[in-house]
């Protein structure tokens, strides 16, 4: 793949759906996702690509934006981008990393966007994007509030069990494409 040009995909799980683009581009080394959710349950699902509390504090990222997302590499060469909620660290630190996340009423969608630059040192052939969503429940959030134009709210660390994973099919780097892939 020479120059990069804007594919789609979409995918649906049992709360959510997601449609994604990804632009990459192989002499920079640059992925620029743009995606939205759609909820189309009769319950608010949250959704977790807003980051963490204490990144916001730490003026690491802005409220209500969507952070770089984390990335793990499978056995198999895979890449996988996440925002998803992660469990509080052993030993909790003093400033916790409470995870962050938009409600989306039944019915609505969420817009956001990222970009992601691969490391040189990052070999695989393919990547795929994968967020958190968990059915919303006024035990498990706290402190909503509008930023941005997004219904933020702060998660407990309960919902790193209840959440599910909404995951694009897998990205060919090299051709560019999304593709089927056994494994």
């Amino acid at each position: 793949m020479s120059a990069s040009r804007a594919v789609s995909t979409e995918a649906t799980g049992s709360l959510a759906s997601v449609k994604a683009s990804f632009d990459y581009s192989p002499s920079q080394r640059l992925l620029k996702v743009a995606y939205r959710i759609e909820n189309a349950g009769n319950q608010a699902v949250a959704v977790f690509d807003r980051g963490d509390r204490h990144a916001v504090l730490s003026r690491q990222h802005a409220a209500g934006a969507v952070p770089t997302p984390f990335f793990a590499v499978d056995e198999q060469g895979g890449i996988t981008l996440s925002h998803e909620a992660l469990p509080l660290p052993t030993p909790a630190p003093t400033s916790p990393p409470t995870p962050l996340a938009a409600r989306v009423a039944p019915g609505a969608g969420l817009e956001g966007r990222f970009e992601f630059a691969l490391p040189m040192s990052l070999e695989g052939d393919r990547l795929r994007w994968c967020v958190g969503v968990a059915p919303f429940t006024e035990t498990d959030f706290s402190a909503g509030e509008k930023v941005a134009g997004v219904d933020l709210w702060r998660a407990s660390f309960a919902v790193v069990e209840s959440q599910h994973r909404l995951c694009t099919a897998w990205f060919d780097l090299e051709r560019g494409a999304f593709v089927e892939s056994s494994r």
